[in-house]
């Protein structure tokens, strides 16, 4: 199917799918859930039905993730920096959607979290909050969403493999808090062990 382009304002979300998964074992990214669909493509799926694009940063050689992921209307761009780190795949996701008023940043690898922990995230962006994230028992969880108008130029020059962790803590104050009920939040698939009896 064909993949539209991102519209000025509106708030996209961000799947960073560039990592190698070497714990895992295989190609991680690909390994199919309990109902067969690939790990990726559920995450994605998630999160492209709440945001009003998605786009999908992937590492290079990485043809028939983003064949998967176009087929569910999700876009793809290739990070060549992507090898070094977590930051470098946020930054190319941001400076590939300029016209963005937000960004919605959820892992390719964790398949598990709710659509309405997605829709709350959005929510507080869209009614003004600069930061805001899932939170379950007092633990902040994922996706992380931020206001274009405030972190547009911290995000694209984001380097390194700790994605937006030192944004996110110096914004602490700013941060809106969405409560959710909704373990997924803090589920991210590392091994196989992690999938142990998990359901999709």
């Amino acid at each position: 199917m064909a993949v539209r382009g991102p519209v000025a304002g509106e708030i996209v979300g961000l799947l960073l799918a560039a990592g190698s998964g070497s714990r895992f074992g295989a190609d991680k990214l690909l390994h199919p859930l309990a109902d067969g669909t690939p790990m990726a493509v559920t995450a994605g799926r998630r999160l492209r039905d709440c945001c009003d694009h998605t786009v999908a940063v992937v590492r290079p050689g990485s043809d028939r993730l983003a064949e998967l992921l176009a087929a569910e209307g999700v876009a793809t761009v290739v990070s060549e920096e992507s090898i070094h780190g977590m930051g470098h795949s946020l930054a190319a996701g941001v400076r590939a959607t300029p016209e963005a008023a937000g960004w919605i940043v959820a892992l390719a690898d964790m398949p598990f979290i709710e659509p309405a922990s997605y829709q709350c995230v959005k929510a507080a962006l869209r009614g003004g909050a600069a930061i805001a994230a899932p939170v379950q028992g007092g633990r902040r969880g994922h996706p992380v969403g931020f206001a274009a108008a405030r972190w547009r130029n911290a995000l694209s020059r984001l380097t390194g493999d700790e994605g937006a962790r030192a944004i996110v803590a110096m914004a602490a104050a700013d941060l809106v808090a969405c409560a959710v009920d909704d373990p997924g939040i803090h589920r991210d698939i590392d091994t196989k062990l992690d999938l142990d009896g998990a359901a999709s």
